[in-house]
């Protein structure tokens, strides 16, 4: 069984408590994920809404820190181009990483950060977390991108960072429509209309995102999901299903950033889920959801980049 995941908080968990990946606490393991035969994960490092400037770049850089020594330990490839995933996975069958960064305020207004991300490995971007920041509006805050929102997303096309909408406002994310012709993606966001929840995205929203050759990925979140029966997670790919999704969902489980329905208690946990999806729609789409789908979209949108080999 193939599983690869869009979106956890699991490298910001292991800065804060100071413990390793191989085995802990945590929702995400190693040792827990020994279950899959091929895992392929995106790390995010989660930037809460009180903290910005030097202090959150700061936190950025502990985390990243420790992804990279995790990383070293334990034999996890760091990818950051077509090439290291498609060696990973393919020609070697090793556990995968991606960094990520949840909430640009990382970067501390500075374009200049965001190279520097870049050439630590990051190679996606949640633009907001929950409230405004120097990029924009989120969800709670509902104002669109800044100037610098705009040149930070027409930045990121350059460098190839992808554009995450995920906990963007609305208007944010007509914005980011409006600056960049690149695929992007909502990592961990489910259907609107399915659960009325400002997270979620709407019909039209998903559609965008399935034209421009972008991907979506379930969160298992009970708040997005609209119960805590992790069984709403059909209803969710139902709807995106109906929207011409086949080739869009995926999964951003949103382990150790956020509570998970009855009997998740974390990524082993993640067999059940595939079970659900491969008894209601067949083997071959819950494998596109799963994990198909996700790297056949990393390997198309990550070509042009740098490789993680060499990561500062």
């Amino acid at each position: 069984m193939h599983y690869f995941d869009l979106h956890c908080d699991t490298i910001t968990e292991c800065f804060i408590k100071n413990c390793g990946l191989y085995e802990n606490d945590l929702h995400i393991s190693i040792k827990k994920a020994q279950v899959f035969e091929t895992w392929a994960q995106v790390f995010a490092v989660w930037m809460p809404d009180d903290m910005r400037g030097e202090a959150a770049w700061n936190r950025f850089c502990g985390a990243q820190a420790v992804l990279k020594r995790e990383a070293a330990l334990n034999g996890i490839a760091l990818c950051g181009n077509t090439d290291d995933l498609a060696d990973a996975v393919e020609a070697k069958n090793r556990n995968a990483a991606l960094l990520s960064i949840e909430g640009s305020a990382a970067l501390g207004g500075s374009l200049d950060n965001l190279e520097k991300a870049y050439n630590m490995g990051v190679r996606m971007i949640t633009l907001t977390w929950n409230a405004a920041c120097e990029a924009g509006g989120g969800c709670r805050d509902g104002s669109g991108l800044t100037p610098f929102g705009f040149e930070l997303v027409s930045h990121m096309q350059k460098l190839g960072v992808v554009v995450d909408v995920s906990h963007l406002s609305d208007k944010g994310f007509c914005d980011v429509v409006r600056a960049t012709d690149a695929p992007f993606v909502a990592t961990h966001s489910n259907s609107r209309a399915v659960c009325d929840n400002k997270r979620n995205l709407t019909d039209d929203q998903f559609k965008e995102i399935t034209q421009r050759g972008g991907i979506v990925g379930l969160n298992l979140c009970p708040a997005f999901l609209g119960s805590k029966s992790v069984e709403n997670i059909l209803k969710h790919a139902d709807r995106f299903l109906s929207l011409g999704g086949e080739n869009v969902i995926a999964v951003g489980a949103d382990f150790d950033g956020a509570p998970m329905p009855t009997g998740i208690s974390g990524i082993d946990d993640m067999v059940k889920i595939y079970d659900l999806l491969r008894e209601n729609y067949g083997k071959e789409l819950a494998d596109k959801m799963f994990f198909g789908n996700t790297y056949k979209f990393f390997k198309t949108v990550l070509t042009g980049c740098n490789s993680c080999n060499n990561i500062i």
